[in-house]
């Protein structure tokens, strides 16, 4: 029998749920909405089970890996905080055990995603770099070493919500002037709805920017300068070897790429004597939570 491993990536919109063999390969994919923002977190567990069943092939796996948005603690235990999930210091990796009768493993969807990146895409032998993941919000994760750095409560990678304007807007974290208010899907949306005076989700924004649409191109800049003056302050921080940039918003390529990369260079201290990072692409796209998760089930969480 051909042993299989599931994870699950669950993120402020949809539940994306991978099987892997055990080289890796991706052997199915699938996708189900979140639940509604004021669901609980039941809804959340069995949008969770259900999407892992939709890819299982009807053979349980091996282990089930969750990645999720938001704070995980060091032991990959509970989930803590989520700007855009319904958990709170909840037992998530437990109870999702005792759900599926699986072995889980629990980690920060950017941690899932770099760990991917490492094994097999953008970063595979990178011993430093950064992983900023822009959907709903913003997440990120540190490579150093060739592994990916949790910190020492399992909470380092937090970039969507470092304070980028003083009392700005209002983030659904608590706090204001979060980065994540400006570069993120939710940011590009509020940005076009602005301009054009209704409301369009970022596929339709997307589309617009594709075929020219000068509103549509103006809000992808706003948003790319964004990313490209967060990504200047993490340069600044952490001195990376690269910057690879994943997530739902990122399969949009250099609409989002190409002011980032200019607003990077304009806003790093000494660029014409040091050496700036390439901005890249994540190569396994918006799946890099899902396929890290599952990786981190068929190789134990270190």
């Amino acid at each position: 029998m051909t042993r299989s491993w599931v994870g699950v990536d669950v993120g402020g919109t949809k539940v994306l749920a991978v099987r892997i063999d055990a080289s890796g390969e991706v052997q199915a994919t699938a996708t189900r909405p979140m639940p509604g923002r004021s669901a609980g977190p039941e809804a959340v567990e069995e949008a969770i089970v259900l999407a892992a069943r939709d890819v299982d092939g009807g053979r349980p796996p091996v282990a089930l890996g969750v990645s999720a948005a938001g704070l995980v603690d060091a032991a990959g235990e509970r989930f803590l905080f989520g700007a855009h999930l319904p958990w709170r210091d909840t037992p998530v990796r437990r109870t999702l055990a005792d759900r599926t009768g699986l072995t889980v493993v629990l980690d920060n969807d950017a941690n899932c995603a770099a760990h991917a990146e490492l094994v097999a895409g953008a970063a595979r032998g990178v011993g430093s770099a950064l992983l900023v993941t822009i959907g709903t919000g913003i997440g990120g994760a540190i490579v150093l070493d060739g592994r990916v750095v949790r910190g020492a409560h399992g909470l380092a990678g937090e970039f969507g919500h470092m304070q980028v304007v003083p009392d700005g807007l209002a983030c659904e974290c608590g706090l204001r002037g979060c980065w994540e208010q400006y570069c993120s899907g939710r940011a590009l949306e509020r940005v076009t709805r602005v301009a054009l005076g209704r409301h369009l989700d970022g596929p339709e924004v997307t589309a617009l920017a594709r075929a020219g649409d000068p509103v549509a191109l103006s809000s992808f800049a706003s948003v790319g300068t964004w990313l490209g003056i967060g990504v200047a302050g993490l340069v600044s921080a952490f001195d990376p070897g690269l910057v690879v940039v994943g997530g739902g918003v990122s399969a949009v390529g250099e609409l989002l790429l190409g002011p980032a990369r200019t607003a990077l260079v304009h806003s790093l201290q000494g660029t014409a004597y040091r050496a700036v990072p390439a901005l890249v692409p994540a190569l396994l796209g918006p799946e890099a939570g899902a396929i890290g998760a599952a990786l981190l089930a068929r190789d134990g969480r270190s």
